[in-house]
């Protein structure tokens, strides 16, 4: 079939301008929602400088964000590698929000800005609005009212408590956030309009009572009381306290003997901002292998449609090489599996997959080979499986072979390491479980929890460690981050390191509050 071309591209040349934005924009807005069927959040282009942008790599990518030195120190440490030529800079970064914020480079040249635009606009706005653990975990209607609630209550407590005081929670709190999430039970988004209500509520309460943790003073033990009835009393708290807990901040907010209220809210303001990046961390090869797989596809029907020159199009295929380049094991460049590169792959195969199966394809995914429906099947993974599952269902033989994927057992009890599988008919789900589980959140990140407390006696905080495998945590960096956990209860914190196969104990880790060592 002959593909008619228009007459007049949208652009020519490297140079933009807004209404050439706004062409761009109207032109990939069309393909993307009626020819891919994406379903995107209102979308918000701003046009940033490469200060700017250093600026958003220094709050963690948030537009609004409270005050604190690690983001000048990561500004400081930015900025030196970009202006020694060491570092470039990202050519977007996209909000999580609605309406959805994608900052674009004024450094850009047209084509780029186009690329930008396909890519986080309705690639990354797409995945943001459907995948279910976005739509579970955050809430894009609230995030920015509540960033703004954050920068004003923490900026307020600088000025009552001193600047001193709140770093010294803040740092605290910073140090624990990866153990601050709700990795299981669902509790309530942030919302402005609740945390405003919450506040009043706690003011009022505050002046019709007084502070009761006068309870948790210790009480003489009758001498009567058995170690039977000791541990029953014991069991029964744990029960009350919901113990154990994973969220460790989030006990610590709730339960902390020496805490006043604004020192809470702080806790709870970090662990707010950790639960909205929590999603990320478990959906990055999905995330951007479906923004590239997007703004590829895009591109490409610009260029078909005439609306792209040649000498675009060129430029467009130079960068995006670039960014799907996966280096071999062997090279030098190789720090692990590019999430571009590979899931974009995995995205052009399951288009493959659907229109041109071969026999391979029919036997591995029976439900979707030649299907006929490529979009549909894209649209339906993206939004109910993350970087774990869409791995270990998607992920083909015909990918293996292409990335060369094999499995290494590393037995540290064994001379050699040992090829335990290869891309061939015997290793395929063996390497594909492997790698899947390279990508499970739960494998990366120790399993910390609190696993008990004596509020009523000497208020000494257990966490637990499940090792597995063998993998025992950093000596320095637990003792590190058990002093600001300690900090913040204000009593001795200790952690066991249990082994989750035998439960035996393998190590023990104690800190007390920094004014008792």
């Amino acid at each position: 079939m002959l593909m008619l071309r228009e007459t007049k591209p949208l652009f020519d040349g490297p140079n933009w301008d807004f209404a050439s934005l706004r062409r761009v924009y109207e032109a990939v807005e069309d393909i993307a929602l009626n020819e891919l069927g994406l379903d995107v959040y209102p979308n918000q282009i701003e046009v940033i400088t490469a200060e700017q942008m250093l600026d958003a790599y220094a709050s963690i990518g948030l537009p609004l964000m409270y005050r604190h030195w690690s983001f000048g120190k990561r500004f400081a440490h930015h900025e030196m590698l970009y202006r020694r030529g060491l570092q470039g800079l990202a050519y977007e970064i996209v909000i999580n929000s609605n309406p959805c914020i994608a900052y674009v480079m004024e450094e850009n040249s047209m084509t780029m800005q186009t690329l930008v635009i396909a890519h986080a606009a309705f690639g990354h706005n797409h995945f943001f609005k459907n995948n279910y653990l976005f739509r579970q975990w955050t809430d894009a209607e609230g995030i920015l009212d509540y960033l703004a609630f954050a920068r004003d209550y923490v900026a307020k407590c600088e000025e009552r408590y001193g600047l001193e005081a709140v770093e010294r929670v803040l740092d605290a709190a910073h140090a624990l956030k990866d153990h601050g999430v709700n990795r299981y039970a669902h509790r309530s988004k942030p919302n402005l309009r609740d945390e405003e209500k919450r506040q009043e509520e706690r003011r009022a309460h505050a002046e019709r009572t007084f502070n009761d943790l006068w309870r948790t003073v210790p009480k003489p033990k009758s001498a009567e009381e058995d170690e039977t009835a000791r541990e029953r009393r014991r069991t029964e708290e744990r029960r009350q306290l919901g113990l154990p807990e994973e969220n460790i901040l989030y006990f610590i907010e709730k339960r902390g003997p020496k805490l006043e209220n604004w020192q809470r809210e702080l806790l709870r303001i970090v662990r707010n901002v950790a639960q909205y990046f929590y999603p990320q961390k478990q959906t990055q090869l999905m995330n951007e292998g479906c923004a590239t797989f997007v703004h590829y596809e895009i591109m490409h029907r610009l260029h078909e449609k005439g609306l792209v020159t040649e000498g675009a199009m060129l430029e467009f295929l130079h960068s995006h090489s670039s960014v799907v380049f996966q280096p071999g094991f062997d090279d030098p460049r190789f720090s692990g599996l590019n999430p571009y590169a590979l899931g974009f792959e995995m995205m052009q195969d399951v288009k493959r997959i659907c229109t041109e199966p071969t026999e391979e394809d029919k036997e591995w995914f029976p439900d979707i080979a030649g299907n006929g429906d490529p979009m549909g099947t894209l649209r339906q993974a993206w939004a109910n499986y993350r970087d774990e599952s869409f791995v270990l269902q998607f992920l083909s033989p015909r990918i293996m072979r292409k990335f060369r994927l094999f499995q290494i057992t590393d037995d540290s009890d064994e001379p050699t390491m040992r090829v335990a599988a290869i891309h061939d008919d015997l290793g395929y789900r063996k390497v594909r479980s492997a790698l899947s589980r390279q990508y499970d959140l739960a494998r990366r990140e120790p399993d910390i929890q609190v696993a008990d407390v004596d509020l009523a006696g000497d208020r000494h905080l257990v966490l637990s460690h499940a090792v597995f495998d063998g993998v025992l945590l950093e000596e320095k960096t637990t003792r590190q981050v058990l002093r600001h956990a300690s900090m913040l209860w204000g009593y001795p914190v200790q952690l066991l390191e249990i082994d989750a196969a035998t439960d035996e104990v393998l190590r023990t880790h104690e800190v007390s509050p920094p004014d008792e060592d």
